[in-house]
């Protein structure tokens, strides 16, 4: 009789479908701004969806992928041939798209008086054959700090192996367990320099200051454009250039979609989850139009953009 008095009271769950149902994704650190946002729009449009999100360095979530402990991840990178054959192994059939491409910021405290780096200088800073300021300009600032979110993180990744040519970090490289530690260090010590995702940096993200409704209607919104946004004031963004021979420029949109800056990488979300599923309806609402226009405020470039031609006349 008190089973029979409960079972009434028990709320079932919903039928699963691509809008209902429960999933968990692992996504890398670095993109947790950026994914929230996608989240909390597709559950407020689909109140029967259930997005549980864990926020983990890229291998953990690559990991978690291959054991099947998830269905769904975000990652600065495509699977490689052989995670794939794992995955296939185990009768497991992968849908893979690149969704954004992300820039990597240089921040600095902002009594730093360096403006901008090359490539190559950053590269020696991170061997840690450049180990002073005033090795680069002058200055009286003293030994560089290199600062990054997590050890053996995707960002630390793509700097080892896009400008450290075999190096192996130097000891003026050290690592927060956040990225909102990053920011810490770098806003109080003046020789610091952290390396994050720009999606970090942008104090003119609105998003930050809209109700999910509004988002929702941002999505929709067929007039969106690119925007170069403000920065953090309690940063400074320096600008990079691929050599001397090139402008500088800092991370904005508009120079990651023209190649400019010269420090991106692609962001890729990646899903085991069955036709019909919850998961393959999150994946497809994160690679349609809405989703990428969602993205844009971010500070990071889609992958699907509508550029807008404007013609002046004098």
């Amino acid at each position: 009789m008190l089973i029979m008095a409960i079972l009434p009271s028990c709320r079932p769950m919903p039928k699963t479908s691509t809008t209902s149902g429960m999933m968990t994704i692992m996504c890398d650190n670095s993109f947790e701004n950026i994914m929230q946002q996608e989240i909390d729009v597709y559950e407020f449009q689909y109140p029967e969806a259930f997005i549980i999100p864990y926020y983990i360095p890229q291998q953990d979530a690559i990991d978690s992928l291959l054991a099947l402990k998830t269905n769904t991840i975000v990652i600065a990178r495509d699977l490689t041939k052989n995670e794939r054959a794992k995955l296939k192994n185990k009768n497991q059939t992968v849908y893979s798209e690149m969704i954004a491409v992300d820039a990597l910021a240089l921040i600095v405290n902002p009594v730093n008086t360096i403006e901008e780096l090359t490539v190559a200088e950053i590269g020696d800073i991170l061997a840690g054959e450049i180990t002073d300021w005033n090795d680069l300009a002058p200055s009286d600032l003293g030994t560089i700090d290199v600062v990054f979110d997590h050890n053996g993180s995707s960002t630390m990744q793509y700097m080892r192996d896009s400008l450290m040519n075999g190096r192996q970090f130097g000891k003026n490289v050290y690592v927060q367990d956040s990225i909102e530690g990053v920011f810490e260090i770098v806003s109080h010590n003046k020789n610091a320099m952290g390396i994050i995702g720009v999606s970090w940096i942008t104090t003119d993200m609105r998003s930050r200051e809209l109700s999910t409704e509004q988002l929702v209607e941002i999505s929709k919104d067929m007039n969106a454009e690119m925007n170069d946004y403000e920065y953090d004031s309690n940063i400074k963004v320096l600008a990079v250039s691929p050599s001397d021979q090139y402008r500088p420029r800092k991370p904005y949109q508009s120079y990651i979609y023209s190649g400019e800056y010269p420090l991106f990488r692609q962001i890729y979300m990646i899903t085991t989850g069955a036709r019909g599923g919850v998961d393959n309806g999150f994946f497809s609402f994160v690679t349609s139009v809405n989703g990428q226009k969602l993205m844009m405020r971010t500070g990071v470039l889609p992958a699907v953009i509508y550029p807008q031609v404007i013609e002046l006349t004098r």
